[in-house]
């Protein structure tokens, strides 16, 4: 019988940073007092419906929101959303426009003479 050998990526675990689950996220919120609800009703929100989607897709203000009740950063929860330096990440025509814009400037670099 022979083995198949399989290749694992080079990483340690502590460069995988993982959101914080979206139960966990209700339950820091539980402790600190509110319920999606509860917390959008404060906020002069008609429902709860947007924060529940900053649980689990990027609403920049609904996450700063969340976090500000749970009394932690955005970034230190949704930490995928964010760059080291605190700001977010380009996301959907942002980020291909940005890279698109990159890629141009790169080849105006390498084809300007000296």
């Amino acid at each position: 019988m022979t083995q198949k050998s399989t290749k694992k990526a080079d990483f340690d675990a502590e460069d995988t940073v993982q959101d914080w689950h979206p139960s966990d996220i209700k339950g820091a919120l539980n402790k600190a007092g509110y319920t999606l609800s509860s917390l959008a009703e404060e906020l002069g929100l008609k429902s709860g419906s947007m924060l529940s989607k900053a649980l689990t897709s990027s609403h920049p203000k609904a996450e700063r929101d969340i976090a500000k009740a749970i009394g932690e950063l955005p970034q230190i929860i949704w930490p995928s959303r964010y760059e080291e330096d605190g700001t977010r990440k380009l996301q959907g025509f942002q980020k291909l426009e940005s890279s698109r814009r990159r890629k141009r400037l790169q080849a105006q670099a390498e084809g300007a003479p000296s």
